[in-house]
C-alpha cells in the first residue's frame, strides 16, 4: 500500500478507498525521538527561522522519510501550507491540493470533496462504505472521550493521544481499532481520578506535550481537547454522508463557528478555565482576542515554538492561572 502524507486532517476516506496508507506528517514529526532534526533539515534548505516550527517539521519529516506524495490543505488550515507545497513540488514530491472553503456553505464543501474524489478516481458509493467503517472507530473515540470528562478515568494526555491519532488512524485502521478497544477495556477498570480544576484545551495540538502532566501537579486536568476531538469527528453519527460530516468539522472554518461548539463543551464538561495554545508566528494567535471576548470562563493564551517542553516562564504563568482558578472555585462553593 502506497504512503501519502497529510499536512492536516482531510477526507481520509477518499485516500483509503484509493488504496493509500495515510500518514499525518504532524504526528510523524512530533513523535520522533529526534524531532528537532526535521526543523534543522528545513532551515538548512532555506526555511527562515521566523517561520512556524510545525511547517518546518512537516517539511523535514516528509523529505527525511521518503514520502513521495502528499495532500496539502491550501485553504482552511495554515496560511503557509501553499508555499510549503510549492517547495515540496520543487523537491520532486507530488502534491494533491484540498480546500475547506472559507464560505462554509454545504454546497461548496460538497464541490471540494467531489473534486478530491475525482483526483483519486473513486466513487461516492465506495467512499461511503469506508466512511461507515471508520466511523465505528470514531465512535470508540467518543466513548474514550466520555470516560475522560464523565468518569475521570482517562487522562488529558491519553485523551489527546488517541484522538489526535484519528487524523490517519496510525496508518492502519484495523490495528488502531484493536488498540483503542483494548485501551478502553483497560481504563474502564480504573478508579476515577477527579481533580479540583477542570480545564479545556483549545487550539492546535501542542508541541509541548508535557503540559498535560504539568497541570496535574496542581490538582487540575484537561477534560476537553478541542481540535483533537474534532479530528475524531465526534458528531459523525448525525451526518448522513461525507459532505455533511466534513461540513460539520469545526477546525478549518471561522473562529465563531468553533466558538459555538467550545461553549457547548464548556457547559457539558463543567470546565473552570481554558488554555489556548498557539504556535509562534501563527495567525491563529490573533483569534485569542475574539476567544477571550466570547468565552465565559477565564482563558490563558500560551505560545509554543521549537521546544517540545514548557519553558520556565510559561510554567509560572500556568501555575498562577491554576492557582487563580482554584481560588475562584473555592469562593463559588462557599
Amino acid at each position: 500500500m502506497k504512503k501519502i502524507g497529510l499536512t492536516t486532517t482531510v477526507p481520509v476516506e477518499v485516500l483509503i478507498t484509493a488504496g493509500y496508507r495515510p500518514v499525518d506528517l504532524n504526528n510523524l514529526f512530533i513523535t520522533s525521538d529526534d524531532y528537532s532534526k526535521y526543523i534543522e533539515i528545513a532551515e538548512r534548505d532555506g526555511f527562515p527561522k521566523s517561520l512556524c516550527a510545525w511547517i518546518k517539521g512537516i517539511y523535514g519529516a516528509c523529505v527525511e522519510n521518503g514520502i513521495k506524495e502528499i495532500v496539502g490543505v491550501i485553504e482552511g488550515d495554515c496560511s503557509n501550507t501553499k508555499a510549503l507545497a510549492e517547495v515540496l513540488e520543487l523537491r520532486g514530491i507530488r502534491v494533491y491540493p484540498f480546500s475547506y472553503p472559507q464560505s462554509h456553505r454545504k454546497e461548496d464543501v460538497e464541490v471540494e470533496i467531489k473534486k478530491f474524489m475525482d483526483i483519486f478516481h473513486v466513487s461516492y458509493e465506495e467512499v461511503e462504505v469506508v466512511r461507515k467503517r471508520l466511523n465505528r472507530i470514531r465512535r470508540l473515540a467518543g466513548e474514550l472521550d466520555r470516560l475522560t470528562y464523565s468518569h475521570d478515568k482517562v487522562s488529558g494526555f491519553e485523551n489527546h493521544l488517541y484522538q489526535v491519532s484519528l487524523s490517519d488512524f496510525n496508518g492502519d485502521a484495523d490495528e488502531f481499532e484493536d488498540e483503542l478497544e483494548t485501551f478502553i477495556m483497560k481504563v474502564k477498570k480504573r478508579d476515577g481520578s477527579c481533580k479540583k480544576v477542570r480545564l479545556g484545551y483549545i487550539g492546535v495540538p501542542p508541541m509541548t506535550i508535557d503540559i498535560y502532566d504539568f497541570v496535574e501537579r496542581f490538582d487540575a486536568s484537561f477534560v476537553y481537547n478541542e481540535v483533537q476531538r474534532e479530528f475524531a469527528f465526534p458528531r459523525c453519527e448525525v451526518a448522513s454522508n461525507i459532505y455533511e460530516q466534513y461540513y460539520d468539522y469545526t477546525y478549518p472554518y471561522d473562529v465563531n463557528y468553533r466558538i459555538k461548539e467550545i461553549k457547548k463543551q464548556i457547559e457539558d464538561r463543567r470546565i473552570d478555565g481554558i488554555v489556548h495554545y498557539t504556535q509562534a508566528f501563527c495567525y491563529r494567535a490573533v483569534e485569542n482576542i475574539i476567544l477571550k471576548d466570547k468565552l465565559n470562563v477565564p482563558i490563558i493564551n500560551i505560545e509554543g515554538d521549537k521546544m517540545n517542553s514548557l519553558d520556565a516562564r510559561t510554567k509560572l504563568r500556568l501555575e498562577a492561572f491554576l492557582d487563580m482558578l482554584g481560588d475562584l472555585k473555592e469562593v463559588s462553593c462557599v
